[in-house]
């Protein structure tokens, strides 16, 4: 049949009835629509074939797309002609070809179009439509395709200087009627000369690709060659006249013109990829040529073959399921099957069948040659007599495998139910059957028997016996469970394990053979009896546990869990330890029965022991008894139950530190350890006391001491460094050690070092001990002489005045006498006779000197030449103020000498090691090494330190 596109609906295609030459009106002969039912409808009397609502686009047809002028479009119907009682059915097929009007206006791809033409040489170009004008004329030629292709000419000369370029209106219009048409600017670009154009190899390309190749694998490679050279002759390749697909699927390398996939081509969607290939060079204007690419999709046996199942005929087909009367006749149809693949040649080929004993076999619906071999139609006939109460339900399983290498198959299955009538169903005494049957049995043997009545009579009384799923299950219990279905003896086909399954529910049917045919049912249930046949079964094969050290003896370390899939006496458990290889839990470890709780008895060091490793044991209380045994390791972790302990240095060792030592110079480094493990061994280290002018540092890792300070002259002599070294743990345990330091050039005399390190052990670790030890002892014995000079100077001020006051009075009486000796010269010593010796007083004490040879005056040296007054503390520039001297006592000795002014007129005193003990003033002086020995003048005195201990 014919049928234009577009056209609405309910419009008379044809009869099928008289084109088949089939006389209606009697209504014995009927019609169904098969297939095609979307846009066509047939009366199921007249076999009158008409369109339904659903308007037709003939280019919206999926079987339409690829549809060129010399091929057709068309619908493929079918029709069945159903006999009388649908004693004989004939399948037809039908096809109506859509014929197209003239709905579709023909487009540019672009508005714009533009071309490029060479100057001073006209030549043919190509063109997407057609136009007039004075330069350019179009043409056009009849392809060796076939096809139309129009052309542009150019008539006139082209100069670029003088012009460089045109815009033409171009239309198009269709052959149609009424014809339909389109316009776009066709604009002309002129460019100067490159002369040579890309010439391809051959102008076709073609080639095989099998699908779904991988992306990447090359296919072809396109070569084209240009006599130009430079940028003329560089030739780069793009795809020309190609669809969208062609340019997601395939890749073209611009470079060397090879062409690769890219993404996965099925041949089911498309079955070949023709496009064009544009060699374009690189001159200006570039110049191309094209060549035409051909890809055959070789096909693959990557799809299954599809099964359709539909009704046929008046027999109803619903959701997979087919409703037959159990009286249908032999060889009767019952349903269509329509098998196809969409693979193509042998991998299409497709063969069916009906897989298990079945009633049911397949005929082809046709015997047609010309019928395509990846899509064949059979109808599913009965092959035996249906008998509802021997089997009321068919499972037919269809099976369809193709000769593909290697085959595919597929599957689908159509349910059978046969229809059948009865009155009276039978009737079982027990509506709930409980039968106890113990496991380990032996397949085959009887659990019990089931018997059923039936008020029927004959054949209809007799009843044949069935199992079914319980209606609270819908497990089907025939692989376990079988029935005589006459005796109604019920058999176990499978040795039974309570352990998996305790419980066995299912149904005894009963059904009678009358017409139609009734049933009854009774619900069994099977409790399988317990065995000893499961030994215990630990969780695990190893328990691994871990508890902190000093745990408290009877403390829980762990839990076993252990089960027994038996029952009752069976599965009572009793449990016990047994000692490892090396009795490591002999006496340590006990264990709870009830809840497989292990307890310790002692408690962990783990600095001892690190881990315990013994079995436990569980035995069940059957006949005859099982048993099984799970390993336990304990890992005893670690507290912080340990401080550091420092190795090195000892506290009664020292180091000598020169002077002169540099700037991040090492001073030593303290070592630690600690018995614990992990943070609670992770040590880190600091100063506390002992370094108040900040010269030293400690790195908190590693524990060297560095020198960060400038050494000055105050700082000479004994350092002591309280270090503390601290673990991480939680909470964290510590070590204070004492690291000695004795800052000076050399080791002269190493017994006044250690007394002094010895004693500095007995003195408390808040006091410093850093530098010279008389330096502050110095300042504050110089400030008790500056007080009591004050005080004696104002007390001679005060005798000076009053004395000057009287002599003022007497020479205002008697006058001045020159040359006169004042008898009472208060400056003048007095003489005193050499024979007598001055007396003592009761206490031994010496006679009282004069009275100015007892007044000392001592001043400090401050730096750049200034001094400290004694009253008001203002300093003052003095030509006479006494300078720090230093007496040969080893290079770089340290200024520890005091020097002493007396204004009276005592001499110099020089001060030496083996000098003896002058008075406590030069006390400190006596105290020094030999090696720091110093003069002390009469008009000088020296201050070395500003800072000192008190710890001597």
């Amino acid at each position: 049949y014919r049928l234009a596109e577009e056209g609405p609906a309910d419009i008379r295609i044809g009869n099928v009835a008289s084109d088949l030459g089939i006389v209606t009106g009697s209504g014995e002969v009927t019609f169904s629509l098969e297939s095609g039912s979307d846009y066509l409808k047939i009366d199921n009397m007249t076999g009158e074939l008409s369109t339904t609502e659903r308007r037709i686009d003939r280019e919206k047809l999926p079987q339409c797309q690829m549809i060129f002028d010399e091929n057709e479009c068309f619908l493929d119907f079918e029709v069945s002609v159903i006999g009388p009682s649908q004693s004989w059915v004939d399948l037809f097929e039908g096809r109506v070809i859509i014929l197209d009007i003239n709905d579709n206006t023909p487009t540019f791809p672009s508005p714009v179009l533009t071309l490029t033409v060479e100057e001073n040489r006209p030549r043919r170009q190509e063109a997407d439509a057609a136009a007039r004008s004075s330069v350019f004329e179009l043409q056009v030629a009849d392809t060796l395709d076939g096809e139309k292709q129009p052309q542009l000419i150019v008539k006139g000369a082209l100069d670029r200087e003088q012009r460089d370029s045109y815009e033409l209106s171009l239309r198009v219009r269709d052959g149609g009627d009424p014809a339909r048409s389109s316009q776009a600017i066709l604009r002309v670009l002129i460019t100067d000369v490159n002369d040579n154009s890309p010439r391809f190899e051959k102008s076709v390309y073609e080639a095989d690709l099998a699908e779904n190749s991988s992306p990447g694998t090359p296919i072809l490679q396109l070569r084209a060659a240009d006599l130009d050279v430079g940028v003329n002759g560089q030739i780069e390749y793009v795809f020309g006249a190609a669809t969208e697909s062609v340019r997601r699927l395939l890749r073209l390398d611009e470079t060397s013109g090879w062409l690769s996939v890219l993404h996965r081509i099925d041949r089911e969607e498309v079955n070949q990829l023709r496009f064009t290939v544009m060699a374009r060079d690189r001159g200006q204007p570039p110049k191309t040529d094209k060549a035409t690419v051909v890809l055959n999709i070789r096909d693959e046996n990557d799809n299954v073959p599809t099964i359709d199942i539909r009704k046929i005929g008046r027999i109803p087909l619903r959701d997979g399921v087919a409703s037959v009367a159990e009286d249908v006749l032999v060889d009767t149809p019952i349903a269509l099957v329509q098998v196809s693949d969409r693979d193509q040649g042998e991998n299409g080929v497709v063969t069916c069948t009906v897989v298990g004993d079945v009633p049911f076999q397949l005929k082809p619906a046709s015997e047609g040659e010309g019928e395509p071999q990846n899509k064949r139609k059979y109808f599913l006939h009965t092959s035996a007599p249906l008998d509802y109460e021997a089997v009321r339900d068919y499972n037919v399983v269809i099976v369809a495998v193709d000769s593909g290498s290697p085959s595919l198959s597929s599957n689908n299955s159509l349910l059978v139910r046969v229809g059948d009538t009865n009155d009276n169903p039978p009737v079982f005494s027990q509506a709930v059957l409980e039968v106890s049957f113990p496991e380990n049995n032996l397949p085959g043997e009887r659990v019990a028997t089931v018997v059923a009545t039936d008020a029927d009579s004959g054949k209809n009384a007799e009843i044949t016996y069935s199992l079914e799923a319980s209606p609270l299950s819908s497990e089907v219990p025939g692989g376990i469970f079988s029935i005589d279905p006459d005796s109604g003896d019920v058999l176990v086909q499978a040795v039974l394990d309570r352990e998996q399954r305790d419980t066995y529910e299912f149904q005894v049917t009963a059904r009678d053979k009358g017409v139609p045919s009734l049933q009854g049912s009774t619900t069994v249930v099977v409790r399988v009896a317990d065995r000893n046949d499961n030994e215990p079964r630990f969780m695990q094969d190893v328990f691994t546990f871990y508890v902190k050290e000093n745990l408290q003896p009877n403390s829980p370390v762990g839990m076993v869990t252990v089960m027994d899939f038996d029952k009752g006496r069976n599965a009572e458990l009793s449990l016990s330890i047994q000692p490892g290889d090396h009795d490591q839990a002999a006496g340590i470890f006990s264990i709870e029965n009830d809840t497989g709780t292990i307890f310790s008895t002692v408690s962990f060091d783990r600095e001892q022991q690190t881990s315990y490793t013994f079995k436990v044991k569980a035995v069940d209380g059957g006949e005859p008894p099982r048993s099984a045994t799970a390993t336990v390791s304990l890992f005893v972790m670690d507290e912080n139950d340990n401080a550091p302990m420092v190795t090195f240095p000892s506290n009664s060792s020292y180091t000598v530190l020169p002077p002169s030592s540099n700037m991040r110079t090492v001073v030593a480094t303290v070592v630690a350890t600690d018995t614990d493990t992990g943070l609670n061994a992770d040590l880190n280290y600091s100063i506390i006391g002992g370094n108040p002018f900040k010269l030293f540092e400690i790195d908190p890792a590693s524990g060297v001491v560095s020198l960060v300070g400038k050494l000055a002259p105050k700082h000479y002599g004994l350092h002591r460094l309280v270090v503390q070294v601290n673990d991480s743990g939680q909470p964290p345990q510590s070590t204070t050690a004492l690291l000695h330091v004795f800052v000076n050039e050399s080791l002269s005399n190493a017994t006044v070092v250690e007394s002094q390190v010895a004693r500095s052990l007995h003195t408390p670790l808040a006091q410093d001990i850093a530098g010279d030890p008389s330096y502050e002892l110095s300042k504050q014995r110089l400030s008790i002489v500056i007080g009591v000079v004050a005080g004696i100077m104002t007390v001679i001020i005060l005798i000076l005045v009053v004395v000057m006051a009287r002599y003022c009075r007497s020479k205002g009486k008697h006058g001045y006498e020159a040359g006169k000796k004042d008898h009472e010269d208060f400056f003048t010593p007095q003489q005193h006779d050499k024979a007598k010796k001055p007396k003592k007083d009761k206490k031994g004490k010496k006679g009282k000197q004069p009275l100015y040879s007892s007044i000392v005056t001592v001043e400090a040296s401050k730096p750049n030449g200034q001094r400290y007054d004694s009253v008001n503390e203002k300093l003052s520039d003095s030509p006479g103020m006494g300078r720090y001297r230093s007496v040969n006592g080893g290079p770089g000795s340290p200024d520890l000498a005091r020097h002493y002014k007396s204004s009276s007129p005592l001499p110099t005193v020089q001060l030496h090691p083996q000098s003896p003990t002058a008075g406590k003033k030069h006390q400190a002086v006596q105290d020094l090494p030999p090696a720091n020995t110093f003069v002390g003048a009469g008009d000088n005195i020296s201050i070395g330190s500003d800072h000192c201990s008190e710890y001597s």
